[in-house]
């Protein structure tokens, strides 16, 4: 069982980088696929009831639509939600992942795609473990860099960690050590090594970056987009091929609520 958290204002703790563009956000992220959605439906005690936190504009959320009777996607950001692909079985609601509103021992699966950082997680694995099944799924799931062929890597890695490395906010830290510093609640299954794929135009990629919350952050801060003025050494090195196959390995904290 988890164990409850210390109160503390949970309304506080929401950290919104993503509001002020969150049509961006919603036309250049990564698309997650039906693929992912039946991987984390498989084997569940049932598939009345889903949750989806951090949902932001329903990305995910639609597939698991595709899977449960029902879904509640949560985000903390009201733009986000209004920006939301609306279905009939989709209840969309403006909330953080550390109060869900649901029954004890109601929910099939909860999931947290690319989210999870920015919780408070001992109060979300409490809350979590409360409207859960026994047998339910808990799954975690994010995505770092995407695999570049070289002449791409190495200028787009100079700006990802040089120019606006100092801009990302603390808590991305868990990307990139894949959230394998994070406390899990329950015995974890293994990870299933999925991955997003795409195929990309340089300027795809370049739009892809510009919902980044580092590149928010630099451009408030500095008074002027930095990738404007880096765009150019990108589509040199991206050369005059039209589109490029991108891919995005996940990686996953997932297990089940014990029986």
């Amino acid at each position: 069982m988890v164990s409850s958290p210390q109160p503390r204002d949970i309304s506080m703790s929401f950290q919104d980088h993503f509001s002020a563009d969150s049509a961006g956000y919603k036309a250049f992220r990564p698309v997650y696929d039906d693929g992912l959605a039946a991987l984390l439906a498989k084997d569940l005690p049932g598939h009345a009831l889903a949750i989806d936190v951090g949902c932001g504009n329903g990305q995910f959320s639609v597939h698991l639509a595709d899977h449960f009777d029902q879904v509640i996607a949560y985000d903390g950001s009201a733009e986000q939600i209004k920006h939301a692909e609306a279905r009939p079985n989709i209840d969309y609601r403006v909330g953080t992942a550390e109060a869900l509103d649901a029954a004890p021992e109601s929910v099939d699966l909860i999931t947290a795609m690319q989210a999870a950082h920015w919780f408070d997680l001992p109060a979300f694995y409490h809350a979590a473990d409360r409207v859960l099944k026994p047998g339910g799924r808990l799954a975690l799931v994010g995505y770092g860099l995407m695999d570049l062929p070289p002449e791409l890597e190495a200028p787009f890695l100079h700006f990802y960690r040089d120019i606006i490395g100092p801009y990302w906010p603390a808590d991305r830290a868990h990307i990139e050590t894949r959230y394998s510093k994070f406390s899990f609640p329950y015995a974890e299954d293994p990870d299933p090594g999925y991955a997003l794929t795409a195929d990309w135009s340089v300027e795809q990629l370049i739009n892809y970056m510009n919902t980044w919350s580092s590149v928010k952050r630099a451009t408030r801060q500095l008074g002027a987009n930095p990738l404007d003025a880096y765009a150019p050494t990108l589509r040199q090195a991206w050369g005059d091929v039209e589109t490029r196959h991108i891919r995005w390995p996940l990686f996953m904290r997932w297990g089940r609520k014990p029986l």
